[in-house]
């Protein structure tokens, strides 16, 4: 059981970046940038390439490099060429694909032996124990986390904030919409990359595939953390996606252990909760109108 919850601790602390990706993009910004996906890839494939020469450290900045160019052809189809944020999102997760097969020497998958990792190098210290693996994934977590919270309360920070909110506004403010956009995603894939760069190290593979469905996943993990805390400042929601990723893990491993759900309907399971608590609020308005009008209806005696 103990194996279990470090599992999920760890895996739950390293995927919340992805919904800490999701919360600027999704919920900052309003824009469903579907290139979280190969950006996860990108950032894994990137990260364990230069693992492989040697250099641990530096293949995680490179792919968080990785992971922003990648959001930023996202956001240049949107601002300057018109194209829709759902189908710039889908033309860059699928320009990714040979992009992620080029970084890993055109092959599916690439893998560490006996080169070092960040965690290898953390392990050979002595630090942390059997928990050196948490340790430094969480020190990463809470560092992306601060910053996130303290970049959303400068004026740049506002002003994207802003352009989420009303982008008529912002122009009318002399604040460019196009560049807040950029700047938003190209960040948010930068977490994503990072998420993908620190799962490539940490299980020395990267996969081609290994990103399908994170955006969902990510997604339930940002639902389940605002479920519990609500939505409100930006610490509060970076606190929400971490506690919601390590619920969503933790809910993973007993499913696993436990075969309550077949794990082939694991995926579906995600989906239809992910589903439900985005419509969540319409349904509830639509009960709440047709009550109203119900009870209309009676007062008036129909």
């Amino acid at each position: 059981m103990l194996f279990i919850a470090q599992t999920a601790l760890e895996l739950g602390f390293v995927y919340a970046l992805v919904s800490m990706a999701l919360y600027l993009s999704y919920r900052v910004l309003d824009i469903a940038d579907l290139t979280t996906d190969a950006s996860f890839v990108l950032g894994a494939a990137v990260s364990v390439a230069f693992a492989a020469k040697g250099h641990p450290v530096i293949g995680i900045f490179a792919a968080m490099t990785a992971g922003s160019l990648a959001g930023s052809v996202t956001a240049v189809l949107q601002t300057k060429m018109g194209v829709p944020s759902i189908l710039a999102g889908i033309i860059t997760n699928t320009g990714l694909y040979t992009i992620n097969l080029l970084a890993m020497g055109w092959s599916s998958n690439l893998s560490l032996l006996k080169q070092k990792t960040i965690f290898t190098m953390l392990r050979d210290t002595g630090i942390g124990g059997n928990w050196y693996e948490f340790l430094l994934i969480s020190v990463i977590v809470i560092l992306a986390a601060l910053f996130l919270i303290w970049f959303l309360s400068t004026r740049l920070g506002l002003s994207i904030r802003a352009t989420g909110d009303n982008k008529d506004m912002v122009s009318a403010s002399s604040i460019n919409p196009g560049g807040m956009i950029t700047i938003g995603l190209c960040i948010a894939n930068a977490y994503t990359a990072l998420s993908g760069a620190v799962v490539g190290q940490m299980q020395k593979a990267a996969d081609i595939n290994s990103g399908t469905g994170i955006v969902v996943v990510g997604l339930a993990c940002l639902i389940i953390g605002e479920t519990i805390f609500g939505k409100g400042k930006a610490s509060k929601s970076m606190v929400a996606v971490i506690v919601g990723s390590v619920i969503y893990r933790l809910i993973y491993a007993i499913v696993l252990k436990t075969a309550i759900v077949p794990i082939e309907c694991l995926k579906l399971v995600t989906a239809t909760i992910v589903a439900l608590a985005i419509a969540a609020p319409t349904m509830k308005n639509k009960a709440k109108l047709n009550k109203q009008k119900t009870d209309s209806m009676k007062r008036r005696g129909i």
